[in-house]
């Protein structure tokens, strides 16, 4: 796809084609919001079935949100398929609202790896409040054809 016939529309429809092939993230019932290449945005509307015995998101939740944005944000920026390398999470403040909303970011792009970072928010109204923050590196499938 060359950057004159990019359409923003049918980028963001692809990568919830992705999402909806995730049974994992089908299950959780997370949202794809935003996609453009090295950019993205999840949601996942927080249920209780979601929380810990304390009443905020489970970290896992909080974890698995992040992977994920960072591999999307990762997978786009390179544009062949791509695994999560390895990532790093820092749990800042409880998770609790109405739901998450996490941002990643392609930050040093190369041909076989990227390496991301992203923020998470919890939302309570129109409220955001940072309770974790992410970086990883995404890596080429290995049996990706080449760049």
């Amino acid at each position: 796809m060359t950057s004159d016939t990019f359409d923003p529309d049918v980028f963001l429809q692809l990568g919830r084609d992705v999402l909806q092939r995730q049974p994992f993230s089908v299950l959780l019932g997370a949202e794809l919001t935003h996609l453009m290449p090295g950019d993205v945005e999840l949601q996942l509307p927080l249920r209780d079935d979601l929380k810990q015995q304390d009443g905020f998101a489970h970290g896992g939740v909080v974890s698995y949100l992040a992977d994920n944005a960072l591999t999307f944000a990762g997978g786009t920026a390179m544009r062949v398929p791509v695994v999560t390398s390895e990532f790093k999470i820092n749990y800042l403040k409880p998770a609790m609202g109405e739901r998450l909303v996490v941002r990643a970011k392609a930050v040093g792009v190369g041909r076989s790896q990227t390496v991301c970072r992203c923020d998470v928010f919890s939302v309570l109204g129109h409220e955001e409040t940072l309770c974790a923050v992410a970086q990883g590196t995404i890596s080429k499938r290995g049996d990706a054809p080449p760049a």
